[in-house]
């Protein structure tokens, strides 16, 4: 690269330097590039959850790009003459037999099937905890509404990549699930029908499923992915990143490292641990043996198998759903199936989505905020959350229900049974208790302020009293527990002009006041400069 300095042009000397130079002659990018570089972005363990996203999405089409090297997608009859002896002579789709011999007979085949599969799970693992990091500190907020909705975007397209790629080996557990898919299409009402025919090319399985899953899993999908995952780097870059509460950080500065070289080493750095991670996972740990399974035969279905754990969820609250069918002018309506596999699916997908501007409505706040909360500072917000994992967490656990009933010697039927009164009874208590626990916390916060830390020193008075010493807080720490705003709930003033005409939009403003009176209407208040002050006077530090 050449600069100037009072006139004398300096020129560069090393290869770098003069390819820096020859781009920057072209395409005037020293300037921007220097900026950018020296980005600040902030140190804290959480916000490495989405490289590890990045990460394992790279390792993913690397190792794809190995696997669609030696894959057949073709549901073409062969007859298996390879390795595996036990499936010798076995009539099986094309599909199924390239898997088996990228299994056995692919040098390093096996070692990168397990590997992109694990980089599969950890890739949508990570996204969903990233998503719960964003949503419990509301990094959500104003402006980065459209990031939240190209990550939930992303999710949705991380399930779907997933699935297709499961689907793809042709072996008796994918089969399985894909006919379960095909219910789920057919369940729905008038365009059903149509969709199973235009996805599958006609009766189920059909020859066309294979070849077009292929083409989705490895252009349409990650394409998209690759698209989304640019944009939501690009909003982080010009949004800047959030952070939290803490000395010197502000709502417009970021405090952390730069970009280069700092942040450039230790995050290159975190690509080989997670790289080593999934390696070692996919060395040690065997994932979907499809040669356990053998091919898919629709007259057949596994049992004790489980799919991938994203899928849990969708199978559990299938399972839990009691047989319901309403039939009129001949058509018949699969309420047992529609309704858990694409209605609650859809309302939790939807308020997941729309969940900020839910949440910008009630609040009223217009405000930027780059700051995060703290989850106990925003008590309904945590426990929606909570009671979200919660509702998650119990369909998740009924879909592996006929395992449990296995291994523990329980009644498939009691668990499924226990699992539907869970589902509606566990959620509100969950609300309920992390409600109760996040205000339990603000008064802890409000009580350290006030009176400090417990020392863990016990003095004893003349008259035989014992008390503990409290220690005075840190400025930093009395910032970080009082940087954050006390919500109050709206109040309608005027729902009538001076003519007892209602106000414009009076229902309207009546549920916004009744919604922000159930987010706001109990809270914990700051301790004011005055209980603080007299806290230190009084000496009950």
């Amino acid at each position: 690269m050449s600069t100037s300095t009072a006139g004398e042009e300096i020129v560069p000397t090393t290869l770098g330097g003069k390819a820096a130079d020859y781009l920057d002659q072209r395409l005037g990018i020293a300037g921007a590039a220097k900026k950018n570089l020296r980005k600040i972005f902030p140190d804290h363990w959480s916000f490495m959850l989405g490289e590890v996203c990045l990460y394992s999405f790279i390792i993913l089409l690397l190792s794809g790009i190995f696997l669609t090297l030696f894959f057949t997608p073709s549901m073409g009859d062969v007859t298996y003459n390879g390795s595996y002896t036990p499936l010798d002579g076995i009539k099986m789709s094309e599909a199924y037999a390239s898997t088996l011999n990228l299994s056995f007979d692919v040098r390093g085949g096996l070692l990168m099937r397990q590997i992109h599969h694990w980089a599969a799970l950890v890739f949508v693992m990570g996204i969903m905890v990233h998503m719960l990091r964003v949503f419990f500190t509301g990094a959500f907020r104003k402006p980065r509404e459209l990031n939240w909705l190209i990550g939930f975007t992303l999710f949705v397209m991380a399930l779907l990549e997933g699935f297709c790629g499961y689907s793809l080996p042709d072996d008796l557990l994918s089969g399985t699930g894909l006919r379960i898919m095909q219910g789920i299409v057919l369940s729905i009402p008038i365009v059903g029908t149509y969709i199973s025919y235009f996805v599958f090319g006609g009766l189920f399985p059909g020859h066309d499923l294979v070849p077009r899953l292929f083409t989705v899993h490895i252009l349409l999908v990650p394409g998209l992915i690759l698209g989304l995952i640019t944009a939501h780097l690009i909003l982080v870059f010009y949004q800047k990143h959030t952070q939290w509460a803490g000395a010197g950080k502000t709502e417009k500065n970021v405090v952390g490292l730069p970009l280069m070289p700092v942040y450039t080493a230790k995050a290159g750095g975190f690509f080989f641990v997670v790289f080593g991670f999934i390696a070692l996972l996919g060395g040690l740990v065997t994932i979907n043996p499809i040669w356990v399974y053998g091919p898919y035969v629709p007259n057949q279905i596994t049992a004790g198998s489980q799919p991938d754990f994203y899928i849990g969820f969708f199978e559990g609250v299938l399972r839990m759903m009691p047989n319901v069918e309403w039939n009129f002018w001949g058509h018949t309506i699969s309420l047992n199936v529609l309704l858990p596999s694409v209605i609650v699916p859809g309302i939790l997908f939807t308020g997941l989505a729309v969940y900020p501007f839910v949440e910008a409505w009630i609040t009223g706040d217009k405000r930027e905020h780059h700051i995060l909360d703290r989850p106990r500072n925003m008590p309904t917000r945590t426990a929606i959350g909570v009671a979200g994992i919660v509702f998650y967490g119990i369909g998740w656990i009924n879909g592996g229900n006929d395992l449990m009933a296995t291994k523990f010697n329980l009644s498939v039927e009691s668990i499924t049974w226990v699992c539907r009164v869970l589902i509606f009874v566990g959620p509100v208590f969950g609300f309920w208790l992390t409600r109760r626990i996040c205000f339990g916390l603000q008064r802890r916060d409000r009580d350290k302020v006030l009176h400090g830390s417990e020392s863990g020193i016990i003095t004893r008075s003349p008259e035989g009293q014992f008390s503990e010493i409290h220690t005075p807080l840190s400025q930093g720490d009395l910032h970080k527990l009082t940087a954050h705003d006390v919500h109050r709930p709206l109040t309608l003033t005027q729902v009538t002009d001076a003519n007892g005409i209602p106000a414009p939009n009076v229902r309207r403003a009546k549920l916004r006041a009744k919604a922000t009176q159930w987010y706001f209407g109990q809270r914990v208040e700051k301790p004011s400069a005055e209980e603080y002050h007299e806290s230190i006077t009084s000496g009950h530090h």
